[in-house]
């Protein structure tokens, strides 16, 4: 099959574009800033989910859901978080709609004027602090360790597959508990969660740390972020865990009785992620001939394909198959035997590869007769001719070998792509020039922030956490810095 796919060094937007296409993973709907998952790219979306899914009920939470709607007035509850969602929010005014006088079609009824706006969620702090209220009256009632897998709506006007959407899915989990710190404990355990995942699962490494407060969750006192880093040097914010403190239990008069019966405020969490790490899964590992993707996310993990002339050697090859695919299921190794007539092996091998299948194997007649199977793996595009007798072991010995060699690459691509700067040359030399995270002393203050952002482009991806202290010079101000943070241009 002919692939058609740019170089990711002549046009890496278009090369993310048109494999996100070409892998059938998503396209774009017929409603403007949303799009379509097809089935390939679902199905990799919901073995993130289920990782997920276990990561979050094995930590104490539960799966609930919350309406789509938010009534206008909770918006107007915490100011803060109103502010940094009111540009973006979508809003029902209407419930009906009748058809037009003139034959035209359907218009909206006047007369059915909602008495209160609705907003489609742009997030569900609001609802839900709304209903904890109703759920919370004793400190036996906490913690309230809440999940909730759903869609929301940011209405962006640049929109990107994956990426940046006007519709998006999600997870967000929302938490209440009785003191500040089992909150905060609550914050970081969920930033390790993401990083787990990310970096066991999606085999991407990625650096947690703080934001600053120009980029913090509106309504939070603190967010913390995993940042990882894509081939073309840009930075993805690939997960977030917000410290609310009290703030919208008191937008909300979430209150609880302690062990001596005195009234407080509970303390809040939420945290999430969402269909953008399929972007993220993409553009860390995937290469000019298509998806690579790591085995524990990948739908189909290994292909078996048939090279055949008529019925009866393909009859005589699936005798020898059927038992290797009965042992790679019985060890919860999805497998496909593509037995298609309609395209030709070397038409296979150009889909799968592009689909980043991370283990092929063919099998002909002369295999038949010598008793063994190629054996190709997709990372590396290395081929070998295996024994039919131990092709399951080596095939589950090569896709551990995978998931690894995966993360190791893109270890060290990031390594080699972090770099330390002490001038403001050199800051812009390096962002100008290899890109990549760069690790600069700034003076803390948001007006040099936002100077470096209007000059570079870049901004502060986080503050590393565990960064070490070191006494330095901000890159802009000259001004003192007590340690460095993390600096990229981002998506």
């Amino acid at each position: 099959m002919g692939k058609g796919l740019p170089k990711r060094s002549e046009d890496y937007s278009q090369w993310y574009n048109e494999l996100v296409k070409k892998a059938d993973l998503a396209e774009h709907s017929a409603v403007r800033g949303c799009m379509v998952i097809k089935p390939y790219g679902f199905s990799i979306w919901e073995k993130m989910q289920a990782a997920l899914d276990k990561m979050f009920k094995d930590t104490g939470h539960s799966n609930a859901y919350f309406p789509l709607f938010v009534p206008k007035s909770y918006l107007s509850k915490e100011a803060d978080h109103v502010e940094g969602f009111a540009k973006e929010c979508a809003v029902v005014t209407h419930y009906r709609l009748k058809n037009a006088e003139d034959g035209s079609g359907v218009v909206v009824d006047p007369d059915a004027k909602l008495e209160e706006e609705l907003i489609v969620r742009p997030t569900s702090e609001t609802v839900i602090w709304n209903t904890y209220k109703n759920w919370i009256q004793s400190y036996r009632d906490l913690p309230l360790l809440i999940n909730q897998w759903a869609n929301v709506v940011r209405w962006e006007m640049r929109t990107r597959l994956f990426l940046r959407t006007a519709e998006f899915l999600w997870q967000e989990g929302h938490t209440a508990h009785a003191t500040k710190q089992e909150a905060i404990d609550e914050t970081v355990q969920m930033l390790n969660v993401y990083a787990e995942f990310a970096e066991k699962h999606m085999a991407m490494p990625v650096y947690k740390g703080v934001k600053t407060e120009s980029e913090r969750f509106p309504g939070a006192i603190d967010t913390y972020c995993i940042e990882a880093l894509m081939q073309d040097g840009k930075a993805l914010q690939a997960g977030t865990s917000h410290f609310l403190g009290q703030n919208f239990a008191r937008a909300f008069d979430v209150k609880f009785a302690d062990k001596e019966g005195k009234l407080d405020l509970v303390w809040g969490t939420s945290w999430g992620v969402s269909t953008r790490l399929m972007g993220a899964l993409i553009m860390a590992h995937s290469d000019d001939d298509g998806l690579v993707l790591p085995p524990k996310l990948a739908p189909i993990q290994v292909v078996i394909v048939p090279i055949f002339k008529n019925e009866e050697q393909l009859n005589a090859i699936t005798e020898v198959v059927d038992k290797i695919q009965a042992e790679l299921k019985a060890l919860n190794i999805s497998v496909k035997f593509d037995t298609r007539d309609t395209n030709s092996p070397g038409w296979k091998f150009a889909e799968y590869e592009l689909k980043g299948v991370p283990v092929r194997m063919a099998i002909g007649p002369r295999d038949l007769e010598n008793g063994t199977i190629e054996v190709a793996r997709r990372d590396t595009k290395e081929k070998e001719v295996v024994a039919v007798d131990g092709v399951v072991k080596k095939v589950q010995d090569l896709l551990e070998d995978i998931q690894e060699n995966i993360y190791k690459k893109a270890f060290d691509y990031r390594e080699s792509n972090t770099t330390k700067v002490d001038t403001y040359e050199e800051f812009k030399s390096v962002l100008d020039g290899k890109g990549g995270f760069v690790l600069a002393h700034w003076d803390g203050t948001p007006e040099t922030e936002e100077k470096i952002k209007e000059e570079t482009k870049a901004t502060i991806r986080c503050i590393p956490v565990g960064a070490p202290e070191e006494s330095g010079k901000c890159v802009y101000s000259g001004k003192p810095s007590g340690r460095r943070v993390l600096f990229a241009r981002a998506y």
